[in-house]
């Protein structure tokens, strides 16, 4: 599944890596080049500093490879696999150079993706007695998404909307500003079938009352319930009675996620998912030098 996620996105993550080892690198590793032989070879390894779930393995390869195709490999754990304090993740061999010159993107990126893998895993545990569905949002890092997208996967979790070209999503302000629930899914369809698309309709309601107009209206595919109680959140799912699918939404956490799967919504999603997660720590140090 991993090497597929990049496989689907490939020229997005070949621009990523590009830009990311320009920005690092610039003109030249000036640190390296000033004290070590350009034909200097050596060997390093990734090790782990906390557990969790690893994320970005792959990533991290391609990485290596892209800067220096000759550069060996060696996994010893793959992307989502539940990993302990001091385990090797893999060995890196080949130009010492190039090792110190990819060394920070890729560390950046492992630890960026496996500290979101590790806490979607969590919310994922959480629920799994439930049918619910683990979400992210579009609270990601500019740039970033697709990978912090691909580190939710990782970690048991469903991917939402890439961008706001995959999707409509009308919004509390789409709906204010379009005179209300009714207007706003009437002038969608209308938009949709003129410019002959077929994306999915996901309309934000506040209450009982924008969950009606959502029913009343037809064409919805998903109805999110935004920030409410749990007595309502059972209300609006007994209304819907799987007419339509659910998603419950509004600064959920570790402490209130059990109870709102329990109501019976469909999806949960999550922002702080991508925008909250603490890294997960790791190194690479040289072991043959």
């Amino acid at each position: 599944m991993s090497d597929l996620f990049y496989k689907e996105h490939q020229h997005a993550f070949e621009c990523l890596i590009d830009s990311a080892l320009k920005e690092d690198i610039g003109s030249a590793d000036h640190s390296s080049l000033a004290c070590l032989n350009t034909d200097l070879t050596g060997k390093a390894q990734l090790e782990m500093k906390q557990s969790g779930i690893v994320a970005g393995v792959q990533l991290a390869s391609h990485i290596f490879k892209t800067y220096d195709p000759q550069l060996d490999i060696n996994f010893y754990k793959k992307d989502g696999d539940v990993v302990q304090k001091g385990e090797v993740i893999y060995t890196i061999e080949g130009s010492s150079i190039s090792i110190l010159a990819t060394e920070r993107l890729a560390l950046n990126c492992m630890q960026r993706m496996s500290g979101i893998a590790t806490l979607t895993s969590q919310y994922v545990e959480l629920i799994k007695h439930t049918s619910c569905k683990l979400l992210d949002t579009r609270k990601t890092t500019p740039n970033f998404r697709l990978a912090e997208k691909w580190a939710v996967r990782l970690g048991g979790g469903v991917n939402h909307r890439m961008g706001l070209y995959d999707m409509i999503m009308l919004k509390d302000n789409h709906i204010d500003f379009s005179g209300g629930v009714k207007e706003a899914i009437y002038k969608t369809k209308s938009y949709l079938s003129h410019h002959r698309l077929e994306l999915p309709i996901i309309v934000e309601t506040r209450n009982l009352e924008e969950v009606q107009a959502c029913l009343c209206s037809g064409g919805v595919s998903r109805i999110l319930l935004d920030n409410m109680p749990i007595d309502m959140l059972k209300h609006a799912v007994a209304l819907i009675d799987k007419q339509i699918l659910t998603e419950a939404s509004g600064n959920l956490n570790l402490n209130t996620v059990k109870e709102v799967a329990e109501t019976g919504v469909d999806y949960i999603s999550v922002g702080s998912l991508t925008h909250s997660a603490k890294t997960i720590d790791m190194s690479l140090k040289a072991t043959e030098f």
